[in-house]
């Protein structure tokens, strides 16, 4: 004989089912950083030595429409994330986020770049105030934009500064490369250009040393 569940329960499974079937997916953070040092500790402050290469990679300029916690990318067609709104041509996807603000990924991606290729220290927020010569460098993001699985593009200015006599060495980068592969290829795209632009900063970097 077949037993009858009790009419509450028989609700309360099917509100369950309901709240199962209506909850949102989790968004999918992603950093400009590379490998194990994108959730390192910072590294302690190094000791002022007359070898060392110090620089103090300032926060990245970007354009206020970029400077949101989703990724943001040319509306047209490609992608499979959902979410978002169109504003001036741009979609925001909002299964698809930054670790942190994008000032703050592409600094910290430049900063670990040039210190790798430099063999530097970056002195930013290390309270190193008095190295010398030290090497300021700032970057301002003229454009940074993709089309979900098919490319990604970026100009971005750069300045070197040496201190304390001032002299400066300014530079741009540009590039327009594949990015198949949604998101995942978009942020790809981003850390091969923050690549580029690291290796001509630190071109720039090495023209003031001589």
């Amino acid at each position: 004989m077949m037993k009858r569940l009790p009419l509450t329960l028989v609700c309360a499974s099917a509100a369950a089912a309901v709240l199962a079937g209506c909850a949102s997916p989790e968004p999918r953070y992603y950093t400009l950083a590379q490998g194990p040092a994108a959730v390192a500790a910072p590294a302690p402050a190094a000791a002022p030595s007359t070898d060392t290469l110090w620089l103090e990679v300032a926060p990245v300029r970007v354009p206020e429409r970029l400077n949101r916690p989703q990724l943001v990318v040319r509306d047209g067609r490609g992608g499979n994330d959902s979410g978002g709104g169109n504003d001036a041509g741009v979609r925001l996807l909002d299964l698809s986020r930054w670790s942190s603000p994008l000032p703050d990924e592409l600094r910290d991606a430049l900063s670990q770049r040039l210190q790798a290729t430099l063999g530097a220290v970056d002195t930013y927020q290390q309270g190193l105030s008095d190295v010398q010569p030290l090497y300021r460098i700032t970057t301002e993001v003229l454009r940074l934009d993709a089309d979900v699985g098919q490319r990604a593009g970026a100009t971005i200015n750069w300045t070197v500064r040496r201190l304390p006599d001032g002299k400066v060495v300014s530079g741009r980068t540009q590039a327009e490369l594949p990015a198949p592969g949604a998101v995942d290829g978009v942020v790809a795209a981003y850390r091969e250009i923050v690549a580029s632009t690291a290796n001509d900063i630190a071109a720039g970097v090495q023209a003031l040393r001589r």
